[in-house]
C-alpha cells in the first residue's frame, strides 16, 4: 500500500467482501465499477476513495481469492498425513475431491479467469496472479512427496504432472460438468504414481 492510499477499515473489509461475492457470480474481466457499486450497495467514488482505483479493486479482489484458495488447499492438507506412503497420490486425491465439489465453481472459474487474465495481461493488477498460484499449488503437492524425492528434478517432474493433470481436467469439468468421467481420468492417472 502506498502513502496515498487509505488504510484498512471496516467499511473497506465489508465493501470488499460484497465485491468479492459479487465476483463469484459475475467474474472479473469485464467489472464496471458502476454496475458492481449498484449490486453492493455503494458508489464508484467511495470504491476508488477505498481501493485507489479500478485496479487497487482487481488487486483486492485477486487477493481475496487467493486467500481463499490458500485457506482451502491448507485446509486439505491439514486432512493429510505427510508419513503416508501414498503420499503425493493422497494429497491429489483430496485436491481433487475438493476441486470438483460443485460448491467450489464459483471460486475456481474465478480462478481460472483471473489465471487466464494474468496470461494474456502479464501487468497491472492480475500480473504474476498464474505463476503464484503455480507456485502454490506445486509446494502443497512438493510437502507430500518424501524428502528424498521432494529436491530432486525427478520429484518436481512428478508433482508438475499431478498438477498438470488436476488443472486439466478442472478445466474439462468446468466446461463440461462431467464429475464422473473427469474423476476417472484423475483416479486412473493418480493410480500411477508411485
Amino acid at each position: 500500500m502506498t502513502s496515498s492510499e487509505p488504510g484498512p477499515s471496516p467499511r473497506r473489509q465489508d465493501l470488499l467482501e460484497a465485491a468479492y461475492a459479487y465476483a463469484l457470480r459475475s467474474g472479473l474481466g469485464t467489472l464496471s465499477l458502476r454496475p458492481l457499486a449498484e449490486e453492493i450497495h455503494s458508489s464508484p467514488r467511495v470504491l476508488i476513495y477505498l481501493f485507489g482505483s479500478k485496479d487497487g479493486l482487481l488487486r483486492a479482489l485477486l487477493a481475496r481469492a487467493r486467500s481463499d484458495e490458500l485457506a482451502q488447499i491448507e485446509r486439505i492438507a491439514g486432512l493429510q498425513d505427510e508419513s503416508d506412503e501414498a503420499g503425493l497420490r493422497s494429497a491429489a486425491c483430496s485436491l481433487w475431491q475438493w476441486l470438483s465439489e460443485g460448491a467450489h465453481r464459483g471460486l475456481l472459474t474465478l480462478w481460472v479467469e483471473s489465471y487466464a487474465h494474468s496470461l494474456v495481461h502479464p501487468d497491472g493488477p492480475w500480473a504474476s496472479f498464474a505463476r503464484d498460484t503455480v507456485d502454490d499449488w506445486l509446494n502443497l503437492l512438493a510437502a507430500y512427496q518424501p524428502a528424498a524425492l521432494r529436491d530432486t528434478e525427478a520429484g518436481a517432474t512428478q508433482r508438475t504432472l499431478a498438477l498438470a493433470v488436476l488443472r486439466g481436467a478442472l478445466l474439462d469439468l468446468l466446461a463440461t460438468g462431467d464429475v464422473s468421467r473427469t474423476t476417472a481420468a484423475v483416479h486412473l492417472h493418480l493410480a500411477r504414481l508411485e
